[in-house]
């Protein structure tokens, strides 16, 4: 009989034992937002309290979460100590989503010496920011070919114009030549760099003679247009738009929201578009490929900066400056 009771009492030790430990350590997930626009991006933290020393071992992820969330970037584990002694560690994620629909985000283990707390479950709202309206796509009647009259007098213009560029290039390059061999004798000629908005002008018309929408590689028209306007923006707003994420572009450029509503409005627009198209492999039409570059050229030719000074004034200044030599 003796013997029973003590077994007795050593099982209610181990189960009292049991329960104090696993008292000890509490899991609470939470998510900064409920809805969430798809390609957008938001916090998963799961914060555990537990007593001083203790090792809990937290669920592995890979690359997505189970639910249907990518992981977009993983942060280290963040400690504070709690008023009441106990130790709260934090592991956070931010994620995003690419598919629209109501997504259910599990409860997940966490063990402590072989004691295992299932953090609670979530839900995530994933929203879709644009609406298609499919019923204004007519399609419309083929126009007969219309033969234009040729204009002879702009040809004769167009022409004149062209051989007085050609003199005016003649004498530049034979100035310029003499003029550096008598200076400094040097085989390079450094020329003053073209203006951003030159730049980025220039290769948007590039981009628009490649027609690469309508040859069915839609991802890397909307890359090569987001380069050309993230490359001008860092030359003329002095930001390192490079290494940017489009929310963080948009929100250094805010100002622009009420300065120049349009101006941004353009921006905003070719940036998601193109991550939907890059990263959510958006369908799009070719109207929104054509609304991109339309904005593109807008935001570019709203916001370049020109110097004050025609440049007919600045070649009569060059060619006065090259004549005292």
């Amino acid at each position: 009989m003796r013997k029973f009771l003590y077994f007795v009492l050593l099982v209610l030790g181990l189960v009292a034992h049991t329960q104090v430990n696993a008292q000890k350590l509490t899991v609470k997930a939470r998510i900064d937002s409920t809805i969430l626009r798809i390609g957008s991006q938001t916090k998963l933290v799961f914060d555990v309290t537990q007593s001083q020393h203790q090792k809990v071992i937290f669920p592995l992820f890979s690359d997505s979460i189970e639910g249907g969330l990518e992981i977009v970037e993983q942060s280290k584990l963040d400690s504070i100590t709690t008023s009441d002694g106990q130790l709260q560690v934090s592991q956070s994620y931010v994620v995003t989503a690419f598919n629209d629909s109501l997504l259910y985000i599990p409860a997940f283990p966490f063990v402590l010496d072989g004691d295992t707390v299932w953090s609670n479950s979530l839900s995530l709202k994933v929203v879709q920011p644009f609406k298609i309206d499919t019923a204004s796509n007519t399609i419309a009647d083929i126009k007969p070919l219309m033969n234009a009259k040729f204009d002879w007098q702009s040809f004769y213009r167009i022409c004149l114009i062209l051989f007085l560029i050609q003199i005016v290039l003649v004498i530049a390059y034979f100035l310029i030549k003499k003029y550096w061999q008598k200076a400094v004798g040097a085989d390079e000629v450094s020329l003053p760099k073209l203006p951003p908005h030159v730049i980025a002008l220039s290769k948007l018309d590039a981009l628009k003679q490649e027609k690469l929408w309508q040859k069915g590689r839609p991802k890397e028209f909307h890359t090569e247009l987001t380069e050309i306007l993230r490359q001008y923006i860092e030359d003329v707003f002095k930001i390192n738009s490079l290494e940017m994420t489009s929310d963080e572009i948009l929100d250094h450029l805010r100002s622009l929201r009420f300065e120049q509503k349009a101006v941004y409005s353009s921006l905003k627009q070719i940036l998601q578009l193109a991550d939907l198209v890059k990263f959510a492999k958006w369908d799009t039409n070719p109207e929104e490929h054509e609304l991109s570059l339309i904005n593109a050229y807008l935001f570019v030719n709203q916001t370049k900066i020109e110097e004050v000074k025609p440049i007919e004034e600045q070649i009569i200044e060059q060619y006065e400056d090259l004549s005292k030599l």
